[in-house]
């Protein structure tokens, strides 16, 4: 479950602020470290280091950055997965994690391509399982001079996952969807606006993330992943991020906690239950991905076209926020599973990205391990 850092607010109205009073530094501390990547993008003189410093900041599920690489070869980097930060509850096959890896992998490939390199890329060198990620190269990439720069790297500082309620009275204009879902090289990428077909998919969404909520285990595995506070955020700068003044606060006066949020019937889980549901409801248009098959190799595809639709649609000035949760393949999820494929893929395929857009607030990055603690070997 990801929550809407300004919905929380209502979670138990202004009382936690008054309860802190006395610690006005403490709640106005940012995660400063777990953001430092973002202000040091760039800043490598090697060209592998540099890209990589880029492709870090790449979207993924549950921020859980899973990516590793080796650069024990000059001019190359080898790819691996860290099968430490998988989602076996809600993500039991991996497709979303290596959505993530594709996602990655284009966002090197743009940051090379910025300098004039070309990226070489042997996906699966050494074979790999259709339903379970080890410890076998995900890509072998080397760099070649000869590439082109591509306008959509232009906005990869300012690209986020919008995690809060839309504007309700901005409509997507259709100019725009049939603009950016052009950028997507090898799948299928549709978008509506359709007020009919909008209002069936927010419903399907909102069921979805009653879903994954309700079901022990799939909320569990989020929860457990929730980062409260500047000081948990800077000493683990992945899963889900809660930091700013509001959470400082509820989290020095103990109001919000993953205990609290395991609590159905505490507050805090009953008014975050409410922001969740807020966004799936606020989406204006939605975006989705279809590939004819669902390998590995697909599974890249869609992340690596992925980057491009968000880095797409971040130019228009749209917000986005993945709403995948009706993809996901656990048992609880069949049904719905089924229909959103009935609706968004009736040939046949699967859907790999589910999405809603619309305009809304800014918001800050999210935060980052150091490209340093991602380097397996150097070269």
């Amino acid at each position: 479950m990801i929550l809407s850092r300004r919905k929380t607010l209502a979670i138990l109205g202004g009382g936690f602020i008054a309860a802190a009073s006395g610690a006005t530094f403490a709640v106005t501390r940012a995660p400063d470290t777990a953001i430092a990547p973002w202000a040091n993008a760039g800043q490598y003189s090697d060209p592998r280091k540099k890209a990589l410093s880029y492709a870090i900041l790449a979207p993924n599920p549950h921020n859980r950055q899973p990516w590793i690489v080796d650069l024990g070869n000059p001019d190359e980097i080898t790819l691996y997965v860290d099968t430490d930060r998988l989602l076996p509850h809600t993500d039991p096959f991996s497709r979303q994690i290596v959505i993530g890896l594709g996602c990655f992998l284009e966002l090197l490939s743009l940051a090379a391509a910025e300098d004039g390199l070309a990226t070489e890329i042997e996906l699966f060198p050494s074979g790999i399982d259709p339903k379970k990620l080890d410890a076998r190269p995900v890509a072998h990439v080397r760099f070649a001079t000869g590439a082109t720069p591509d306008p959509l790297f232009q906005h990869v500082m300012e690209r986020r996952s919008l995690k809060e309620t839309f504007d309700t009275t901005r409509t997507v204009p259709d100019d725009a969807l049939a603009d950016f879902v052009t950028v997507a090289r090898a799948t299928d990428a549709q978008a509506t606006n359709l007020a009919t077909q909008v209002a069936d998919l927010r419903q399907l969404t909102r069921e979805a993330l009653i879903i994954e909520i309700e079901t022990p285990h799939t909320y569990k595995e989020s929860v457990d992943l929730f980062r409260i506070g500047h000081k948990e955020v800077n000493t683990n700068p992945d899963g889900i991020d809660f930091s700013g003044p509001v959470f400082e606060a509820m989290h020095l006066t103990r109001t919000f906690t993953r205990s609290a949020a395991l609590d159905a019937s505490s507050v805090a889980f009953r008014e975050g239950v409410k922001a969740v549901l807020a966004n799936a409801d606020t989406a204006m248009a939605h975006l989705w991905q279809v590939t004819a098959q669902n390998t590995r190799v697909d599974q890249i595809a869609a992340g690596r076209d992925w980057m491009r639709l968000h880095l797409a649609a971040t130019r228009r000035g749209l917000g986005v926020q993945p709403l995948s949760q009706a993809l996901q393949e656990y048992p609880e999820m069949t049904d719905l599973y089924a229909q959103v494929h009935q609706k968004l893929a009736p040939g046949g395929g699967t859907v790999q990205m589910l999405a809603r857009l619309g305009y809304g607030p800014e918001v800050s990055q999210s935060p980052r391990w150091p490209l340093e603690a991602k380097i397996r070997a150097t070269g």
